[in-house]
């Protein structure tokens, strides 16, 4: 499993939400792109970017700040947030970005997801949020009816095999990691996810980690770090230890 320390941008600054509430909102850097070197000074070696005010507005509004983070860092960047027409789709794309996460599109516009996926393909992952147990869209401004369970078995017949999976309940709030929605999100996704919401220390990491679960390919973590939780070092450091090379393991109790 890979780190992706978050960088949220909104008004021009690197923010984290709580809850997903626009808010109740925390600025800890005037300049997201010297939270993002922050990062990758720290060894950080894959970012994930938000454009917070995208989501609110339904398309891209900080790709000047993706454009400056991909350029300047030389690390990959999944970058999401207002992504809902190719075009937009192409420009954080053409902006840098490793990767793109659709979110709400992809629960609204099954046409668009489509096109998407057979154009950029890998390229592509889906974004799965969670409130109330149930998927939440529009910069988690309304929520659904539908399990993120159901979401992700119809996304997958239409194409996709990457999914960014948050519970935005527990975003934001260092209090740990829902592990048994980790799992049953495990059991559905063919391809690859990573994880975010929760994160509150290494034990969290540690956790996630011994779930043993070969599809979860990272985990997001933005309010730990900007707090001091735990660095970037000592998260990648549990993360890439696999469950069968930790201390002890395997030896008889």
């Amino acid at each position: 499993m890979i780190l992706l320390p978050a960088v949220d941008i909104r008004d021009g600054r690197a923010v984290n939400l709580r809850q997903g509430r626009f808010e109740e909102e925390t600025v800890y850097a005037d300049d997201p792109f010297e939270a993002a070197r922050s990062f990758v000074e720290a060894g950080a070696r894959q970012l994930h970017v938000v454009d917070l005010d995208g989501a609110l507005e339904g398309e891209p509004v900080n790709l000047p700040h993706l454009e400056r983070i991909a350029g300047d860092l030389g690390v990959p960047v999944q970058y999401g947030g207002g992504l809902r027409s190719s075009e937009a789709i192409g420009a954080a794309l053409a902006a840098g970005a490793d990767r793109v996460v659709v979110g709400t599109a992809a629960y609204t516009d099954p046409d668009l997801l489509s096109e998407a996926l057979k154009r950029w393909e890998s390229r592509v992952a889906v974004g799965v949020d969670v409130r109330g147990g149930h998927v939440s869209v529009a910069g988690w401004t309304r929520e659904t009816q539908v399990r993120p369970e159901e979401l992700i078995h119809k996304l997958q017949r239409q194409g996709a095999t990457r999914f960014v999976c948050t519970n935005a309940d527990l975003d934001g709030m260092l209090e740990g990691v829902d592990l048994e929605e980790v799992r049953r999100i495990s059991e559905v996704v063919c391809g690859g996810f990573v994880i975010s919401g929760g994160v509150s220390s290494l034990e969290d990491l540690v956790a996630l980690r011994d779930l043993g679960l070969d599809n979860l390919d990272g985990v997001i973590s933005g309010k730990a770090l900007y707090e001091g939780r735990f660095t970037v070092a000592e998260a990648q450091a549990v993360l890439e230890t696999r469950p069968d090379e930790r201390p002890g393991a395997g030896r008889p109790g």
